[in-house]
């Protein structure tokens, strides 16, 4: 037993130096990939700098190994290097992110250097960005319910802590500006508690990324946020390590710092590009639209990254956010993560045509956790059948505004006339609102009860006669102005 460690401690620094190896020229490069044949054994994701004739050093993963040939993926791309200068060290070791609380309120890039101008934090500790999904068995069922202070997801797709829940998006439609004032407004109910933000962006525009930190600044609450920008100008590989570096920082301060940690990271979509791209230069056998069969894992490795340990007080509940190539929901990225999350919100096209902000689809997005997070002592007592009530009542005013489309309006009945004005109001006083405006649960329930008015009471079939009593009709007009809304 004396000598175990001695022994242990000789064998890692044997590995070390027998990774630690330095090649001079290369086989081929092909892109931002590099191909080094006849290498000692390497690791997958193990941390390789290339350096070109001039000296610049750029660093790079191994991306896939072999005894013939060992692929390394460059994150500032090969131009400018050339096939016998250019000097390939392996550094034995996977990328790692220096992390402390001290990175919040901070400008990174994707590989997590600072690019507000100020220096680099100095870190507590040095994690592997590529981190590991939490284990099943380790992880707590969530049930807080997260107060957005936005109508359409507090009432009908509520958040709950720990969930990953996706917006499901396209090209031109305010998903940013949804997810800033998420950031802005999130809260635990209950409690005198902010959610620390880290914010992933990929391959998104200079506008996109000012807009933010801005929206961030203005607000305030930029001291709570630390922003990940690979834009896109930016090496697209670059995009694959973002949403890693932002998760490792999410993971410090969630189990480390005993934080709640709102992890927002957008556009899926260029990530998945990005991952399409390389695995096409590696010449893989493409899947659905030509992304890679392991689309779905890749998803699933940062997705599952996110929720609550049994043991710790912190928590990681994410945003993801991905615009649907012609908004199809059916597109490969959508419906994958589809699988993977617990829910989805989904954004329409013709509500944000019509002014309706946040133009969120009602009956194609959900939230699968909602029911565990709302009722009594977490939302209202009325919270679970006053939304099932508003889901149905929409459903049945969206067969109503098709039939209305066939037949014409002046064909309807008196009561599918009820209907479409219910569907007016719900859309403008419940779903819609400013920009800014931050409502309580409460005022979001009391603005569902309140469309529900325009129906007969015989048409209620999902709330109790006790919630009737209670809340139907009761909400004066008054109340309108009193939080910003009017009829």
């Amino acid at each position: 037993m004396s000598n175990q460690k001695p022994n242990q401690m000789a064998h890692k620094i044997k590995k070390k130096l027998l990774s630690s190896r330095e090649y001079i020229g290369v086989d081929q490069l092909d892109g931002p990939l590099v191909f080094v044949k006849k290498t000692h054994p390497v690791g997958y994701r193990e941390l390789v700098e290339c350096v070109d004739s001039t000296g610049h050093v750029r660093l790079g993963l191994v991306l896939d190994t072999s005894e013939d040939v060992v692929v390394v993926q460059v994150f500032e791309g090969t131009s400018g290097m050339s096939l016998p200068e250019t000097r390939v060290r392996f550094m034995g070791e996977p990328l790692k992110l220096s992390v402390s609380k001290r990175m919040l309120g901070r400008v990174f890039n994707g590989l997590g250097q600072p690019v507000d101008g100020g220096p680099q934090p100095i870190g507590d500790l040095d994690l592997d960005v590529n981190g590991k999904p939490i284990n099943p068995t380790a992880r707590e069922y969530p049930r807080d319910f997260i107060q957005t202070g936005i109508s359409v997801i507090d009432g009908m797709n509520t958040l709950i802590r720990g969930q990953k829940l996706p917006i499901f998006s396209g090209n031109g439609l305010p998903h940013n500006e949804l997810a800033a004032q998420i950031a802005r407004q999130a809260r635990i109910k209950g409690e005198d508690t902010e959610f620390a933000v880290v914010f992933a962006a990929m391959g998104v525009k200079h506008d996109v990324a000012r807009y933010f930190i801005q929206s961030f600044e203005e607000t305030g609450v930029i001291d709570n946020v630390a922003l990940f920008l690979s834009l896109a100008d930016d090496p697209s590989i670059e995009r694959l390590i973002t949403p890693r570096c932002a998760l490792t920082l999410a993971e410090h301060l969630a189990f480390n710092e005993d934080m709640h940690v709102l992890v927002i990271m957008t556009d899926m979509s260029n990530y998945c590009e990005s991952l399409r791209e390389i695995s096409t230069l590696r010449g893989e056998i493409p899947s659905r639209k030509g992304y890679p069969g392991y689309l779905y894992s890749d998803l699933a490795e940062l997705y599952e990254r996110s929720g609550m340990l049994k043991g710790f007080k912190g928590s990681i509940t994410q945003l993801p956010i991905l615009t649907m190539p012609s908004d199809d929901i059916s597109h490969p990225i959508p419906d994958l993560t589809g699988y993977i999350t617990e829910g989805q919100i989904v954004f329409e096209r013709d509500m944000n045509g019509r002014g309706i902000y946040p133009p969120v689809a009602g009956l194609p997005s959900l939230s699968r956790l909602m029911k565990d997070g709302i009722g009594e002592n977490m939302t209202r007592e009325d919270h679970p059948h006053l939304a099932s009530q508003l889901f149905a009542a929409y459903s049945y005013v969206k067969d109503v505004r098709n039939l209305a489309s066939v037949i014409g309006e002046e064909e309807l009945t008196p009561l599918d006339h009820q209907y479409m004005e219910f569907g007016e109001t719900f859309e403008r006083i419940f779903i819609s609102q400013h920009k800014g405006e931050n409502r309580t649960i409460e005022q979001t329930l009391d603005l569902g009860w309140e469309a529900l008015s325009l129906l007969p009471v015989e048409e209620l079939h999902r709330v109790t006669e006790e919630e009737i009593e209670t809340y139907y009709g009761r909400i004066a007009e008054k109340d309108y102005d009193r939080i910003g809304n009017t009829k």
